[in-house]
């Protein structure tokens, strides 16, 4: 049975992605409950901001390298089965966070959660755009989108009570309980049959070490990490175009549309997490607040996001994506403008900074995908999806070194200029997405 017919036939779907929505929230949450407990680790293992940073970061490039692995895999193997193995794996790596008492160990566990949860939101938006109905999508992902928005919500309230009543080991408890979503969705999603196929795995791992490098180089600016970024990434495009099923497909790097929408989601996502790791540093040693302050001063403009999140399905759905997706470019620029600007006089500015930049996020990140599997061909949606989840989080590992260097560079007693330096350069960023959509649209659009 093909993607269509299955749509067309299965009257489920709806509540698959309700349910893969439930368990993106608990994953998502993850990632956001560390971002507040981020001092508290600063503190606990004596570490400068841009190396607890890697503890974001580098969950970030694990998730990018896994999710297009895992997107890739979906074209041979069933869904079903990649979910479960990822939720399992992040599980696992849980269980062993609870007892780190070393930052390695912390780290070594954060980069495993990271190598399950890759499966979720790509392999979801993946099912979105393999099975659920073209005119039913934009809800579908809007939904998942909004998903994403309660765990950034929910993740910094979460996270700042346990981390101030407990420990911040105790976090990685509340992410066992993704593995009650194991039987739930092992029933609803569809059942698929393997199909033969290669997987490039010389292809994926020049991709990580590349990724890796380039990270490096971002939060050293040693220049031997940027020759290692060039020769591991001359070194994958040399062979995606020898073998004749790359990692990556030069028919994705090929198409100038596709390329614009990932530049526009990299910039969207390296605004948003920096602006996710300077926030609870500056509530902390600006305002003097702890973190389950941290947290409820985060969670209004996240939740707010989640709620419209449907409200913006219904408009992709009927007035098309790249109308929303100027609209989540207004909404950001708007937000960094406000960060720059009302930011150091109160911290309830900050509060109504990030309502703008959660909700322009959220609308960003559904409608540019949506637009991906609008654009695409049926047969290289999947990647395309793969590679753009690839440069989200590529996007939200610069987003959270970026931040924290910038930062640092103000002096180790964090004066007000150095945040407003970081949110300066984020209007930056935000400016020039805002001129990639307007050649993108001129590019598909051309009337």
């Amino acid at each position: 049975m093909t993607g269509e017919q299955h749509a067309q036939a299965s009257p489920s779907h709806t509540k698959t992605i309700l349910f893969l929505s439930l368990t993106i929230w608990l994953v998502v949450m993850n990632t956001t409950m560390f971002n507040v407990a981020l001092p508290n680790v600063l503190n606990d293992f004596s570490l400068a901001p841009s190396e607890g940073a890697w503890i974001v970061s580098g969950y970030s490039i694990v998730l990018a390298i896994c999710t297009i692995t895992y997107t890739r895999l979906a074209d041979y193997i069933p869904i079903k089965r990649l979910l479960i193995i990822g939720i399992t794996i992040f599980g696992i790596a849980s269980l062993t966070g609870f007892y780190a008492n070393t930052f390695p160990w912390l780290l070594l566990s954060r980069l495993f959660q990271a190598a399950g949860a890759a499966a979720i939101p790509g392999l979801s938006m993946v099912f979105a755009g393999r099975f659920v109905p073209l005119e039913r999508r934009g809800r579908a992902l809007a939904m998942i989108a909004s998903a994403s928005s309660l765990g950034f919500g929910l993740g910094p309230v979460v996270g700042g009570v346990i981390t101030d009543y407990l420990s911040w080991n105790y976090l990685f408890l509340i992410t066992l309980c993704v593995l009650g979503m194991i039987p739930i969705l092992y029933r609803f999603l569809p059942n698929e049959t393997t199909r033969k196929g290669y997987f490039d795995v010389w292809g994926g791992i020049l991709t990580g070490i590349g990724i890796t490098f380039f990270l490096l180089f971002i939060s050293t600016f040693h220049w031997y990490y940027f020759a290692g970024a060039v020769v591991f990434f001359g070194g994958l495009w040399v062979r995606i175009h020898k073998i004749e099923i790359p990692f990556i497909q030069p028919s994705l790097i090929r198409d100038k549309g596709y390329r614009q929408i990932l530049y526009m989601s990299f910039l969207g996502f390296v605004t948003h997490f920096a602006i996710l790791i300077v926030m609870p540093l500056m509530l902390q040693h600006v305002f003097g607040k702890n973190p389950t302050a941290v947290g409820f001063i985060i969670f209004p403009g996240a939740m707010l996001s989640a709620v419209a999140a449907i409200f913006v399905g219904r408009l992709i759905d009927r007035y098309g994506n790249i109308r929303v997706m100027f609209l989540a470019h207004i909404l950001l620029i708007v937000s960094t403008v406000l960060f720059y600007l009302l930011s150091p006089h109160s911290e309830y500015m900050i509060m109504l900074a990030y309502m703008f930049t959660s909700f322009g996020f959220s609308s960003l990140s559904s409608s540019s995908t949506n637009e991906v599997s609008r654009v695409m061909s049926k047969e290289l949606t999947a990647s395309g999806i793969g590679m753009k989840q690839l440069i989200h989080y590529v996007g939200s590992a610069s987003g959270s070194v970026l931040g924290g260097i910038i930062v640092e560079m103000g002096g180790a007693d964090f004066p007000v200029s150095s945040f407003q330096n970081t949110f300066l350069v984020l209007i930056g960023l935000m400016t020039v997405s805002l001129l990639l959509l307007l050649l993108y649209r001129r590019h598909v659009h051309p009337s």
